[in-house]
């Protein structure tokens, strides 16, 4: 049966108030949508207008961001541009997401498309961060975001732009007097969807039906009220901003404490950003500087451990004796209580991100351009478990540093003019990136119970207990580029563009790699034809074909790797030149591979741009094909010669195809009245195809729990679609009270050929849609998204919820009650028992605000405007998933090879509510 999960706007007397300034994109005006063609957008290494654009290329303004308690970029973006699925697969305060443009088209890189801030291209690498990387830029320095979708907007990044390119530009200032905003918020958030496992009277009832023993000590607890706390974030941001003729800035100072739904849960980020534009020489020298700096800092509880817990523990124990967290539990076990006081986990990153863009127009039209910027970030982790007596706890340490150095400079002339009527935009460039990366590991355990926390005493550890680790690599990429953009007459448009990417992960004879791209649009409202037809504002017909590139493995992949013994010293006997032979006990780990080559996506789009009713319904549609070769995989390679447990290798003639539509619809309303409202819409189809694999089955994901432990769940398989579950059909049980599987092969005994293909883990329909509307000062706006096609192997139940469970006296749901004949010894062996649909539709975010009139208040004289709103962020659900939430993907990889779809003990979602202000001065 289908569950929608509703509460009310209004909580346990709970509200939220927001202070924002009102904009006059707040109402909906009609100059911005009869100029929308006209808009700029920014596309990489410059901007164009909206109307010249031949590329797919999706457009979202400040104005239009999701509202509420929003972390990073992805939270902003959810929704909002057609085929950019954006999952936030776990409820933790700044979690990472799944973030997949037109569909996931590599084995190795995942879905993470490249970011690109304010020109500086972004080494999105989470090592060292607990959470999402993207956290440490604060949402409100963000003016627009552009997603270059198809292969003609993205080749010009060549090497890593199969995945999709985000182009994030901050906020500047605009002429006028200067401006100032405050703002603050504060959230409570609860959580959203309790699992329905049995209460202590029914769990007392279960467990002697069955006819178990009960370990009954009298309690009556429900461990998820327990464990779960309603969680107060807050947020302070000021911004100030100018310009004149000549010059602008904007700084901007920033602080959140985000505070999670399990204890021990936060993310807390400090922020500042200074953007100064300076103009010379009657406006033919400009320099652009951009400076980022922040901290963030994350507390993270043990997350499978505690969800696990809260969902299984015996509700007949006491939470508390006598006031106090009960000690021991009759089956020995550690209470939660005391677990999460003992534990910690805890990161400190620092990042600064500076770019400086000097510009010089050396003669009309042809500009030089310079962008020197540096990335750098350093993390420190810290994971322990303090000593305890009653349970025992030895207490263990782990310490972390990483050092992340990301180094930039870019060369660029571009030289526009124009004959008659004809446009050219001519652009070349060269391009340095140098990263460097050193990460070092340290692990203690067996501390004195004194009371100290173990990193206050490492020279106290057990010293026989005592490990270290670390690696270092740097990645140089130099590249050339270059772009042609023609245009004629204002209605024939074209783009050439070619990039030569050089990278040191590949080999000298491979180390290039060539990515070029075509596009041509047709500006067909501006023909003589359609003179006259004035319910026709826009008609754009665009068609490209492009090659991005994709070089995310690991470094030195095309060197082989051995592993030595050691001299007793701890030292390693690597020989130190060719001429000497390896010791006994050296051994091979990796094969080298010298002809390693780039990975490859060919795209093909064809689209079509359309506004009519003076712009006032505007619409894009486009289909593509998206088909990636030469891809990269390590694999086992059979060498009896030289044997080596793995090997880096191009997989000939396998290709990963994503085909699909996207959809994208607005309507506005006539702006002179008082009552004003937009609804909007967009929807993406994309159908994935794995072919000519040779391979059975590339796992990417595995099981966890006892007795599946690293079993395949799903994977690329050739001829399905990506992340098809490849399990066995579960029929029933037999007389015995055991699984019953369909014998496929027909051989009459069960086995892994037995395995079918039950459907994918990525949705092949992703839609989403708002509703915008304005009275006076009231705003209103409701932003719905939905996946449907996709199904959840719900890990959570396959080692929690069963029978066997419950008969050792262990909490569950009644899923394991569902066959009364259930053999307590019958096994989770990884079938369609456990997958569901995962298709949703949830209500993201709804704000209801309100715009004070300072003058009325008697305060208009410093005060330009007051706004208040309320939020609602995930307040309800309709699904058939019966775990805490459908989107979801614990992350269970496998090799490296991103996993999708799979439920274990995943942090569960909040239902929040904020309530703010913002001042604008």
């Amino acid at each position: 049966m289908k569950r929608i999960y509703l509460v009310p706007t209004v909580l346990m007397g709970c509200v939220s108030l927001t202070f924002a300034q009102k904009k006059e994109s707040d109402t909906i005006k009609s100059d911005s949508k009869l100029k929308d063609i006209e808009e700029i957008v920014m596309v990489g290494y410059g901007s164009q207008k909206k109307s010249d654009v031949t590329g797919s290329v999706g457009t979202i303004k400040s104005e239009d961001f999701n509202k509420g308690l929003v972390a990073n970029v992805g939270q902003l973006l959810q929704g909002k541009i057609a085929g950019v699925n954006v999952a936030n697969v776990s409820g933790e305060p700044g979690a990472n997401q799944n973030i997949i443009i037109r569909g996931v088209g590599s084995l190795r890189s995942g879905t993470t498309p490249l970011y690109v801030i304010d020109g500086f291209v972004i080494d999105n690498s989470n090592v060292g961060v607990a959470n999402n990387p993207m956290n440490f830029i604060n949402p409100q320095d963000i003016e627009s975001i552009n997603v270059l979708k198809d292969a003609s907007a993205a080749a010009i990044y060549g090497a890593r732009g199969a995945n999709g390119v985000i182009v994030i530009t901050t906020k500047k200032g605009k002429k006028g007097r200067t401006q100032m905003n405050l703002s603050s918020n504060l959230t409570i958030s609860k959580l959203a969807n309790k699992m329905n496992v049995f209460s202590a009277d029914e769990f007392r009832r279960q467990v002697t039906a069955m006819g178990a023993k009960l370990d009954d000590m009298g309690g009556n607890t429900d461990w998820q009220d327990e464990l779960t706390r309603t969680a107060i974030s807050n947020t302070v941001n000021f911004s100030a901003s100018g310009a004149t003729d000549t010059s602008n800035y904007y700084a901007a100072l920033g602080y959140e404490n985000q505070e999670g739904i399990l204890y021990n849960s936060n993310l807390k980020r400090y922020s500042g950003r200074i953007n100064i534009s300076q103009k010379a020489f009657d406006g033919r020298v400009n320099i652009d500087f951009n400076l980022n700096g922040s901290r963030t800092e994350n507390n993270r509880p043990s997350v499978t451990s505690m969800v696990s817990t809260m969902l299984t523990l015996n509700p007949t124990y006491p939470a508390y004796t006598n006031g106090e967290p009960t000690t021991v539990f009759s089956n020995g076990a550690f209470n939660p209580l005391i677990r999460q006081e003992i534990y910690k986990d805890f990161t400190a990153n620092n990042r600064i991100l500076a770019n400086i863009s000097p510009s010089v127009e050396i003669i009309k039209g042809l500009t030089y351009k310079l962008n020197l910027g540096i990335d750098y970030s350093n993390a420190d982790r810290v994971i322990q478990n303090t000593p305890h007596a009653v349970p025992l706890e030895i207490g263990t340490l782990n310490l972390n540093y990483y050092s992340n150095n990301n180094t930039l400079v870019e060369n660029t002339l571009t030289y526009k003019f124009k004959i008659s009527n004809h446009d050219f935009n001519v652009m070349a460039g060269q391009s340095y990136q140098r990263l460097y990366l050193v990460a070092r590991s340290w692990d203690y355990s067996g501390f004195p119970n004194n009371g100290i926390e173990p990193q206050y005493q490492i020279g106290a550890a057990n010293k026989n207990n005592t490990t270290s680790s670390s690696i270092a690599n740097k990645n140089e990429l130099q590249s050339w580029f270059g772009r042609i953009n023609y245009d004629f007459n204002d209605k024939y448009l074209f783009t050439a563009t070619l990039r030569a990417d050089g990278s040191s992960k590949f080999g000298e004879n491979n180390r290039y790699g060539f990515f070029p791209s075509f596009a041509a649009g047709w500006n067909i409202s501006k023909e003589n034809f359609l003179n006259g037809v004035n319910e026709i504002n826009n008609l754009k017909l665009r068609v490209s074909w492009g090659k991005t590139g994709n070089q995310e493995i690991p470094s030195k992949m095309t060197k082989r790797s051995y592993k030595s013994a050691s001299d007793g010293s701890g030292q390693a006997t690597y020989p130190l030149n060719d001429s000497s032979n390896y010791p006994v006990g050296v051994y091979l780990v990796r094969a080298d591979n010298p002809d390693l080559q780039w990975e490859v996506t060919t795209q093909t789009n064809v689209g079509l741009d359309f506004g009519i009713f003076n712009n006032r319904l505007t619409g894009t549609v486009d289909f593509f094909k998206k088909v990636s070769d030469n891809i990269l995989l390590e694999i086992n390679p059979v060498d009896p010669i030289e044997p080596a447990p793995t090997m880096w290798k191009n997989i000939p003639n396998m290709k990963i195809n994503n085909t699909g539509w996207e959809l994208s619809l607005n309507y506005n309303s006539e702006p002179t009245k008082a009552f004003t409202y937009s609804i909007g819409a967009n929807a993406a189809f994309i159908k994935n195809e794995v072919k000519d694999s040779p391979y059975r089955v590339i796992s990417t994901g595995e099981a966890q729990g006892p007795g599946t432990t690293n079993a395949v769940i799903n994977g690329y398989i050739n001829g399905q679609p990506i992340g098809t579950f490849y399990v066995k059909e579960f029929l029933g049980l037999n007389d015995n009270g055991t699984n019953i599987f369909r014998d496929v092969d027909g051989d009459g005994i069960i086995t892994d050929n037995d395995r079918i293909a039950a459907g994918s883990a990525l949705p092949d329909f992703t839609y989403n849609f708002y509703v915008k509307a304005a009275y006076k000062n009231f705003d209103l706006g409701l932003n719905f998204n939905g996946v449907a096609g996709n199904m959840i192997y719900n890990n959570t139940a396959s080692t929690l919820f069963t029978r066997g469970r419950l008969g050792l006296s262990q909490n569950t749901t009644d899923a394991a009650t569902q066959f009364p004949n259930e053999s307590t010894n019958n096994t989770n062996v990884i079938s369609t028992r456990y997958l569901e649909k995962g298709d949703f539709l949830r209500l993201n975010n709804a704000t209801l605000g309100y715009s004070l009139n300072p003058k009325v208040l008697g305060i208009g004289e410093h005060i330009r405007n007051i706004r208040l709103s309320l939020t609602a962020q995930n307040l309800f659900v309709i699904t058939k998933y019966s775990g805490f939430d459908p989107e979801i993907n614990t992350g269970l990889s496998q090799g490296g090879i991103q996993s999708f779809g799979i439920d274990y003990s995943t942090y569960p979602k909040a239902r929040s509510f904020v309530f703010g202000v913002n001042v604008a001065f």
